[in-house]
């Protein structure tokens, strides 16, 4: 669990890093758009959800600006969990800037979610990147059946596991004249590493230590399922969701919407 703790530091160190104004503009789009910050499929699969009176949550909801921008469609209430304490003031900002008053934030590691959210939730999100943040899949939807009510909702959009395998631009096996070319294990078992930042929301700086982990299509279903949760559906799409679209349109399982029930 140390890597938990180490990431903390290492998220909250990057948003002391962070560009300028990163983040402090997501109320305006949450006042005068619809489902700002999902992209075209996610948003239609949450429009088919009746969410009128339901409690909803996000696990590593960052700044908050998607489970904010999940409450116009009807939630009785809503909770961000995140580890890291100043992104989450951030999210509280940007809540109360954009007059969300029934969606609020809770800094903790997921993991240790108190059990005073057991049986709380209709529906909780995942959305790019989260379960990468975690080792052991088990431990994290075993912490999702926890805290949904009997019948509730899982839905994770993330980047499809298959990326694992590509280099991306800058890295050494990056060749942009062989885009067939794969460079790592589907299977890989190590960690990632990386002491450089986190591109999307920092300058590149010597960082403290963020450590991740590739899982693959099963071991997200069968953990899922050992939650126990009942899988509903999974959609496949050949576009990227977050690192990069140099390999969209090209064949490539690129991203997934995965929906399972308690």
């Amino acid at each position: 669990m140390n890597y938990i703790l180490k990431n903390k530091e290492a998220w909250e160190e990057a948003f002391d890093h962070r560009q300028a104004n990163w983040g402090e503009d997501n109320y305006k789009l949450l006042l005068n758009e619809k489902l700002p910050f999902f992209c075209p499929d996610l948003a239609l699969e949450l429009n088919n959800i009746d969410f009128e009176g339901k409690q909803v949550a996000q696990f590593c909801c960052n700044n908050g600006r998607e489970i904010l921008s999940l409450m116009q469609l009807g939630a009785k209430s809503g909770v961000g969990f995140d580890i890291a304490d100043n992104i989450i003031k951030q999210a509280e900002v940007t809540a109360e800037m954009a007059g969300i008053g029934n969606c609020k934030f809770v800094t903790c590691n997921i993991l240790d979610i108190p059990e005073v959210y057991n049986n709380s939730f209709d529906f909780i999100m995942f959305t790019v990147g989260a379960i990468t943040w975690f080792e052991d899949l088990n431990s994290l939807f075993s912490k999702v059946s926890d805290c949904l009510k009997p019948g509730g909702i899982l839905l994770i959009h993330d980047f499809h596991p298959f990326m694992n395998m590509l280099p991306m631009p800058g890295e050494p096996d990056y060749d942009e004249q062989h885009m067939n070319k794969l460079a790592y294990s589907y299977f890989r078992k190590e960690p990632w590493i990386e002491n450089d930042g986190m591109g999307y929301m920092s300058n590149q700086y010597n960082s403290k230590t963020f450590t991740s982990f590739s899982h693959t299509i099963s071991d997200v279903i069968n953990s899922i399922i050992q939650a126990p949760m009942r899988l509903m559906k999974i959609n496949e799409f050949n576009y990227d969701v977050g690192l990069s679209d140099v390999y969209n349109e090209k064949g490539y399982p690129l991203s997934y919407i995965l929906k399972a029930q308690k």
